[in-house]
């Protein structure tokens, strides 16, 4: 269960960073991440943080596993870790990116394979980058933060979208290169890559664990036992989490009728999605809707 001791992290509280340039709430970039006031208890992480360390070190726990970061390193994290006993060295420096996950799935949604190959960031949250691939990061930041900053701009969005999507195939690439040789995963890892890919592909029609084991020929208990070890998660977290971030992208970006949506994404009815999404987001479809 999880410790409800443990608050969360909060976007809104990161405008206030020294030297932050923010996208509503859906983005924000900083330069001066030494300068970020960081919390010494545990925070469960609510949006994906990717950074890069151009000088110093920093150390840090990640769901109690010590990580360390030294420069020219990059760090993806994604939501729901747990981050704690956050410290660094006098002189680091470094260049911070954090997004809403909504924002996050927004850019991804139709895409094949990149959100399959952040999965690896969740086993492996910290790579060593080359000198073009640290290179090209940075010209990504700089381009992104210059764009934030164009509010005359009338495709803003749009076009910020855009640039983090082609950003995240390099990224997506460099980490399938290292995926390439990487040491033989555990068969957990195996069943947790294999679930969420099976995931991805059917939670608009089929959630119940079960089948979900039944597909890869394991009984439901050892389906939960090797996901909950790798993620932290369990499956009906996961499938519950694929299945919000559908809805929320239904109910904010058609005009799609609520009974509609509900016979697409296989709910008995209109009454049990409206439950469903109340009990997970704190208010009604039609609520989120207007908000």
């Amino acid at each position: 269960m999880v410790n409800t001791s443990i608050k969360e992290t909060d976007l809104n509280k990161a405008k206030g960073w020294s030297g932050a340039v923010y996208l509503g709430n859906d983005l924000l970039l900083t330069e001066h991440i030494n300068e970020v006031p960081m919390p010494t208890e545990p925070r469960y992480m609510n949006f994906i943080l990717i950074g890069l360390c151009t000088k110093g070190e920093v150390m840090y726990q990640l769901d109690t596993i010590k990580q360390e970061i030294n420069p020219g390193d990059i760090l993806v994290v994604s939501d729901r870790h747990i981050v704690d006993s956050y410290q660094h060295s006098d002189d680091m420096e470094g260049l911070c990116m954090i997004m809403s996950v909504n924002f996050f799935r927004e850019i991804i949604q139709n895409v094949r394979d990149i959100s399959s190959l952040f999965l690896f960031s969740r086993l492996h949250p910290v790579m060593s980058l080359g000198q073009e691939e640290i290179q090209t990061f940075k010209e990504y930041f700089q381009v992104i933060k210059e764009k934030i900053g164009d509010k005359r701009n009338r495709f803003q969005k749009d076009l910020i979208k855009s640039l983090l999507l082609a950003m995240f195939y390099d990224l997506s690439n460099i980490i399938y290169r290292r995926k390439k040789g990487e040491k033989p995963k555990s068969r957990q890892e195996i069943i947790f890559t294999r679930f969420i890919k099976l995931v991805e592909q059917n939670f608009r029609h089929e959630r119940r664990v079960s089948w979900y084991a039944s597909e890869q020929k394991i009984t439901p208990k050892y389906l939960s036992e090797s996901v909950k070890s790798v993620s932290h998660r369990t499956p009906n977290e996961w499938i519950d989490y694929y299945t919000i971030l559908e809805l929320r992208v239904k109910l904010r970006n058609t005009l799609k009728p609520i009974k509609e949506i509900a016979d697409e994404l296989n709910f008995p009815n209109q009454s049990f999605l409206g439950k469903f999404f109340k009990d997970r987001v704190g208010m009604s479809p039609s609520q989120y809707r207007k908000s």
